[in-house]
């Protein structure tokens, strides 16, 4: 009887880990201005969610660092033009921008960050979007964000 229970058990909260959400997400970026993926879904029932961020290039962060920056997908270009000036130690944002939601540090090759932020700051409708503020890489590092 015992056995039974604890099988049953078991194969409850196993069943209960199948089902719950991933809040993680790995991102990779490269020396060919890419990220590895342009859409991140993230599941209503997240209370936090982390993004890590790696570099799997061979250039330094001087020459072709990255970083990941999320805001409103309104927000991504004038936030990426205000920050140019702010220098790669200020990970090209402007210091106290308020449109930034979360961000990583710029990385070069063979370097990770990661940033862990509130699910709560994301409104269920609005559009959201992840970009690289390195001088002129949003053009083609960007992708969107999605409440699900």
């Amino acid at each position: 009887m015992f056995a039974k229970v604890v099988a049953v058990s078991l194969l409850t909260l196993a069943g209960t880990q199948a089902f719950a959400a991933e809040c993680k997400v790995t991102v990779d970026s490269t020396d060919q201005m890419a990220f590895s993926t342009k859409a991140i879904e993230i599941d209503k029932s997240c209370k936090t969610f982390t993004v890590e961020l790696t570099h799997s290039g061979s250039l330094p962060k001087n020459v072709m660092g990255h970083n990941w920056v999320l805001s409103k997908e309104a927000d991504m270009q004038p936030i990426a033009t205000d920050g140019l000036s702010a220098g790669i130690d200020k990970a090209y944002l402007k210091e106290g921008d308020t449109r930034v939601i979360a961000h990583t540090k710029v990385i070069g090759a063979k370097e990770s960050d990661s940033v862990t932020f509130d699910v709560a700051k994301l409104a269920a409708g609005e559009k959201y979007g992840f970009f690289c503020s390195f001088p002129g890489h949003i053009s083609m590092m960007k992708g969107t964000v999605t409440l699900k």
